[in-house]
Parts: C-alpha cells; sequence; structure tokens
C-alpha cells in the first residue's frame, strides 16, 4: 500500500490547527492509497515566500511546490517591482526588460544540498529570508540551506552579448566528507529586444564551468557562507517590529550528530568499517511511533509511543568539535523522547555542531513556529560567554536554520502554538537516520490557546 504525507506547507505556523502540520506519524498518520485528506488550515500574521511538499520518508523528492502568500499591504522597500517570479532550481529561462527589477523568490528544495545561487554579472538584493523582511543589502551571491527560502531584487542593468542572456545557476556549499550531487543546476536570465529573444533555448550550459566567472562562490567557501549569514538582520521597524525574547523561562542545548552504530551480533551492516550510520540529537536517534503523537497527545492516551523526557542537556559534555576523527563512542540511543512546555514559555535552544564522522553544516527545521537565530559560532558554545554576544535587537527571524559547519547555532523562540511539532535536519539522508526531535506546547489557560478538534476526515493508522 503507497502512502503519501503533503506538509501543507513548509514555514505555515499552523496555528492550533496541527492536524493540517503533515509529518508522518506527527501530527498525522499516512494518507492511504486511495483515500483523500483536505487541509484546512488559516494563514495568519504571514506574507512571503514559503513552500509545501510531501512529508512521508524520501517523497519530498518529487513532491513539492512554492507556497506564495501575497502581502495586503505594500513591499517595505522603495524600488518598484516589474515582475516576480518563483525560482525552485530547475532549468528555466525568464525574459527581462533592462532598466527593470524583478522580485525572485528562491526556494531551495533540494533533498540533501545546501546551495549557493548567483546571476552572472548582476548583483542581487536580499529582502526577504523564510517570509520574513529583512533589511536589505546586497550580495553577488546567496546561500540557501534546504527549507530555507531567499527574496531578492534584481535590476537588469547589464548589456548582454550576442547570446542576449545571462547565466542564473545554484551549485552545492559543500561541508561534507558522503557522496554528495556535485551538479550544477541552470537557467537563463534573457534581456528582450535582442535577437535571441524568439529562440527557446539561446544558449547551452558551458562545456567548461568557471564558477567565479559567474559570482558563485568555491564550494567549500564556509567564509562566504558566514559573513552572508552575518548581513542578514530582521527588518525590526514600527510596521515589523523584531519580537525576539529578550528572557528565557528555558534553555535546552542540543548536540546534533551523526553517528556510527555498532551491528548486532552475527550480522554485517552495510555502512562505514561495518557499522551503520545513524544520526541524533543529544545522543537520541529519534524513532517515528505507529500512531501521530498529536493524536496520542490530544486524547490523552497512554499508548508508550513517546515521552517526554527528552535530555535538554549532553549526556556527556566532552570537545564536541574536536579533531577528527573522535575518540568518543559514537553509538547512539533509540527512541520517541521529545521536549515539552507550558504555553508561553520563552524558550531558547542551542544546536551544537560535532566533529562525528566530520563536520558539517544541518539545517534545523521546526515545526509551528518562527524563531529568531540570536547567536552563532565556531566550536563549541560556552555558557558563560557567548549570550553576552547575542544579537536581541534585530536577529533574523527564520523557521530554518543552517548550523555553522564545526561550529553552534542559538535561537529562541515564543511557544506560543499549542500542540506537537516537528524538529528535524532538513537533509533527508540525516532526518531518516534519526537526526530529530519533536516539540510540545502545552494548551494555555483561554480557549483561543488551545489546540483546535481534529477533523474528521484524519487519516487513520
Amino acid at each position: 500500500m503507497e502512502c503519501l504525507i503533503q506538509h501543507y506547507g513548509h514555514g505555515i505556523r499552523q496555528l492550533r490547527t496541527g492536524w493540517a502540520d503533515g509529518p508522518a506519524y506527527i501530527t498525522q498518520c499516512p494518507i492511504s492509497g486511495g483515500k483523500s485528506y483536505t487541509y484546512k488550515f488559516t494563514v495568519q500574521y504571514q506574507r512571503g515566500t514559503l513552500w509545501w511538499h510531501a512529508h512521508y520518508a524520501w517523497q519530498r523528492a518529487s513532491v513539492y511546490g512554492a507556497f506564495i502568500i501575497h502581502p495586503r499591504m505594500p513591499f517595505p522597500f522603495s524600488a518598484p517591482i516589474q515582475d516576480e517570479f518563483p525560482i525552485i532550481f530547475d532549468t528555466f529561462i525568464k525574459t527581462v526588460e533592462r532598466g527593470k527589477t524583478y522580485l525572485l523568490r528562491i526556494i531551495n528544495a533540494a533533498l540533501n544540498d545546501e546551495l549557493f545561487f548567483a546571476v552572472a554579472n548582476h548583483t542581487l538584493t536580499v529582502v526577504e529570508i523564510d517570509a520574513v523582511y529583512t533589511k536589505p543589502f546586497t550580495a553577488t551571491a546567496i546561500m540557501v540551506a534546504p527549507g530555507q527560502t531567499t527574496n531578492v531584487l534584481l535590476t537588469a542593468n547589464q548589456v548582454p552579448d550576442s547570446s542576449g542572456t545571462f547565466l542564473m545557476a545554484a551549485w552545492p556549499y559543500l561541508t561534507s566528507v558522503f557522496p554528495f550531487d556535485n551538479s550544477t543546476t541552470a537557467g537563463f536570465l534573457r534581456y528582450k529586444n535582442t535577437v535571441t529573444e524568439n529562440i527557446k533555448h539561446p544558449q547551452k550550459m558551458p562545456s567548461t564551468f568557471e564558477p567565479n566567472k559567474y559570482n558563485l562562490p568555491k564550494m567549500e567557501d564556509t567564509e562566504f557562507v558566514t559573513k552572508f549569514c552575518d548581513k542578514l538582520r530582521s527588518l525590526a521597524s514600527p510596521q515589523y517590529p523584531c519580537t525576539v525574547p529578550k528572557t528565557i523561562d528555558k534553555r535546552v542545548v542540543t548536540v546534533v550528530s551523526l553517528n556510527l552504530q555498532d551491528c548486532p551480533a552475527n550480522k554485517t551492516c552495510k555502512g562505514y568499517e561495518g557499522k551503520r550510520f545513524f544520526a541524533s540529537m543529544n545522543n537520541q536517534s529519534f524513532v517515528r511511533p505507529t500512531v501521530s503523537i498529536l493524536e496520542s497527545y490530544y486524547n490523552k492516551l497512554r499508548n508508550n509511543e513517546y515521552s517526554t523526557d527528552f535530555p535538554e542537556k549532553p549526556l556527556k559534555p566532552f570537545d564536541y568539535t574536536g579533531v577528527v576523527p573522535v575518540s568518543e563512542n559514537m553509538n547512539t540511543q533509540f527512541g520517541t523522547k521529545i521536549l515539552e512546555v507550558p504555553y508561553g514559555t520563552n524558550l531558547e535552544i542551542v544546536l551544537q555542531g560535532t566533529s562525528f564522522l566530520n563536520t558539517e553544516n544541518h539545517p534545523i527545521h521546526i515545526h509551528g513556529h518562527n524563531f529568531f537565530i540570536v547567536g552563532r559560532g565556531f566550536g563549541n558554545f560556552n555558557v558563560a560567554k557567548d549570550p553576552a554576544k547575542y544579537n536581541l535587537i534585530d536577529p533574523p527571524e527564520r523557521n530554518t536554520v543552517a548550523v555553522p559547519t564545526g561550529g553552534w547555532a542559538a535561537i529562541r523562540l515564543k511557544a506560543d502554538n499549542p500542540g506537537v511539532w516537528f524538529i528535524h535536519c532538513h537533509l533527508e539522508e540525516h532526518t531518516s537516520w534519526g537526526l530529530a526531535s519533536g516539540l510540545i506546547v502545552q494548551n494555555g489557560p483561554r480557549a483561543s490557546q488551545c489546540v483546535l478538534p481534529p477533523p474528521k476526515d484524519l487519516p487513520s493508522c
């Protein structure tokens, strides 16, 4: 029997309507073959570029699309927009007029690759990330992690050559030693009123690709990524305020790592040196239950499908980002442990990377909430020193954070959306290995602060 789940859509807060959030066995059971389920929800207090995708196994490889919420108010930037178009990193040709400005809605729907994006000879102005306006800044290229979106302005102010086109390209930001797709996806910006305007395919991908010729950083350019991320700031204006929690009720420090698991006796495992690959948060490799956690929680079922004892700090502190290879035991524990907090909790989560197997950039996504990235750094998080350096004025607001390779990221959110929410790495390979957990936000004291009843057509397990 085939099943399909659509997380309809990525980044939608789903206020009180977790039943429409979509991840299999977290907020609903899979939709059985030949069956249907209607996702009903209201979009509130959001505008911008998001997307939707399947959320069962690896099905989002081909089941996804743009989810654009048009603003009721004018854009908070002065440039007049001639046109706007989404880019989900697939090959296409876009015709533009010289002197006009265009809004590009860029979505990284890749399974396992952070991506650089650039347009040859053109400068991009970043104005939005994950459907939240930013302080505008210019860049020759951008980095977009899986699950993230970025809106940029592009002014067609160049003089094209005889082809009439400029290459738009994306290729990987590489932080992993594992096999990866190192191909380049490309499209073409075609200027109107050139001799090639009516030619369907005026230019092909160059046989020898030189990234710097097209504004693309080198694949391993962590310095570019760091500088780019440091420029991201919330608009923090009277109309679009930055509501970052200035104080916190709880801090959770979680180690994000890959793992090598010893094989059972008398068995051979496919992986590395006879061991199997897994991944974990605070040494807990997530196992999806057989019934959706939201159903169990809402109906107060005591079915041992999950527990709320997720470790709030590393079980065994060590030099997480030390020299590779590490000597620590890289086995993990397995279970469905999640975090539970009261409604309204000001929560800080520190996501600490490790050098297990290798240091790597991890895009961590939290369902049901936006959060503020108040701090980032390399090496090990220092609770005595690093919080003093937090940006609590205009930190970037997102739903997916790229945890620096060999480093950490601190995020803050107000847990004001009751329900059960998936937390996971948006590298599909890592999620399938168990790099995930969950967050239960309890109902508040008012009826308007409680999870709505489940819909009648909610799929059953």
